[in-house]
Protein backbone atom coordinates (compact mmCIF):
# COMPACT_ATOMS: atom_id res chain seq x y z
CA UNK A 1 0.00 0.00 0.00
CA UNK A 2 1.48 3.30 -1.09
CA UNK A 3 1.17 6.03 1.51
CA UNK A 4 2.18 8.95 -0.71
CA UNK A 5 0.86 9.64 -4.19
CA UNK A 6 1.93 12.93 -5.80
CA UNK A 7 -0.93 12.66 -8.32
CA UNK A 8 -3.68 12.93 -5.68
CA UNK A 9 -5.22 16.28 -4.85
CA UNK A 10 -5.98 17.43 -1.31
CA UNK A 11 -9.56 16.14 -1.40
CA UNK A 12 -8.48 12.65 -2.44
CA UNK A 13 -5.80 12.54 0.23
CA UNK A 14 -8.34 13.29 3.00
CA UNK A 15 -10.81 10.57 1.97
CA UNK A 16 -11.40 7.72 4.40
CA UNK A 17 -10.78 4.09 3.65
CA UNK A 18 -13.64 2.68 1.55
CA UNK A 19 -13.39 -0.62 3.46
CA UNK A 20 -14.04 1.16 6.79
CA UNK A 21 -11.20 -0.75 8.47
CA UNK A 22 -10.75 1.88 11.18
CA UNK A 23 -14.43 1.68 12.14
CA UNK A 24 -14.26 -2.11 12.19
CA UNK A 25 -11.28 -2.07 14.56
CA UNK A 26 -12.96 0.47 16.85
CA UNK A 27 -16.23 -1.48 17.01
CA UNK A 28 -14.52 -4.82 17.69
CA UNK A 29 -12.29 -3.24 20.33
CA UNK A 30 -15.28 -1.66 22.06
CA UNK A 31 -17.20 -4.94 22.07
CA UNK A 32 -14.23 -6.83 23.50
CA UNK A 33 -13.70 -4.23 26.24
CA UNK A 34 -17.38 -4.32 27.22
CA UNK A 35 -17.33 -8.12 27.36
CA UNK A 36 -14.19 -8.14 29.53
CA UNK A 37 -15.73 -5.69 31.99
CA UNK A 38 -18.98 -7.69 32.07
CA UNK A 39 -17.09 -10.89 32.87
CA UNK A 40 -15.08 -9.13 35.59
CA UNK A 41 -18.28 -7.67 37.07
CA UNK A 42 -19.99 -11.07 37.27
CA UNK A 43 -16.89 -12.82 38.65
CA UNK A 44 -16.40 -10.29 41.42
CA UNK A 45 -20.15 -10.21 42.05
CA UNK A 46 -20.21 -13.97 42.62
CA UNK A 47 -17.19 -13.79 44.93
CA UNK A 48 -18.73 -11.15 47.16
CA UNK A 49 -20.08 -12.34 50.50
CA UNK A 50 -23.84 -12.56 50.93
CA UNK A 51 -25.55 -9.50 52.37
CA UNK A 52 -27.12 -9.99 55.78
Amino acid sequence: METYDPNKNTTEVRQASPRKMNLRVLVFSLVIIVLVFAVLYFVFGMMAPEQA
